[in-house]
């Protein structure tokens, strides 16, 4: 048996508790992307909008001064009226809020259900590990491992399914948002991803039996008949 299983064990599970934290923080955080409009006329109020898995929050910003480089409204840093709904992200009535409504609901259900189940693995994956720290129990750790790899691919899924939402939104010519950018919650859904699915493999290896270095090694290991 390796006598730094154990230690190997407890560095890879602080790991992959950052992940879970990086994940639980891009989960519940608003600020996957930014959007903005096209700003033509300035010393006015210019609408930007950043948006999560749950709702998507709106800020009336007001244009002082002119960039020639910038004609995008923000950054959403400034001060402004500050209003946020959940899934109903615009409210209906012309053209292209309708569209802006189905185009966020439809991905955000999508993209919030699956983190869901990403948030559920990780969750079962720590229990594992947390069990697996009491005497005989080490044979939790391979179905923890992946539980963390599990956790690491749903998150990834909804970072693309949010991504689609985004490209979607800007492509289309019924939308009033010209620009985008992915702000900190999606590098925490990145990061997360990346910790979980790594370092779930890793305590996968780590779990594994260790072969033999020779075949004399399984002999003397065998238990002697009686």
């Amino acid at each position: 048996m390796d006598e730094n299983k154990p230690l190997k064990v407890r560095l890879t599970f602080s790991v992959l508790l950052v992940g879970v934290s990086l994940l639980f923080t891009a989960v519940v955080t608003d600020y996957w992307a930014v959007l903005s409009p096209t700003v033509e006329q300035f010393n006015a109020t210019c609408e930007a909008a950043h948006f999560g898995l749950w709702r998507l929050c709106t800020k009336r910003i007001y244009v002082q001064e002119q960039d020639p480089k910038k004609k995008s409204c923000g950054p959403i840093s400034l001060p402004g009226d500050h209003s946020c709904a959940y899934f109903k992200h615009f409210t209906p009535g012309q053209s292209s809020e309708i569209f802006e409504v189905t185009t966020q609901k439809e991905y955000s259900i999508s993209a919030a259900a699956i983190a869901i189940f990403s948030v559920g693995f990780a969750i079962i994956g720590t229990i594992c590990v947390l069990f697996s720290f009491g005497k005989k129990r080490d044979y939790l750790l391979k179905p923890a491992s992946m539980f963390y790899t599990f956790a690491g691919l749903c998150i990834i899924i909804s970072v693309e399914v949010m991504r689609q939402s985004v490209k979607r939104m800007i492509d289309s010519k019924e939308t009033a948002w010209m620009e985008y950018s992915y702000s900190w919650s999606f590098a925490c859904a990145c990061s997360a991803f990346v910790l979980l699915f790594i370092f779930g493999i890793v305590l996968l290896l780590i779990a594994l039996p260790r072969f033999p270095q020779n075949p004399w090694e399984t002999c003397m290991d065998a238990e002697p008949e009686h």
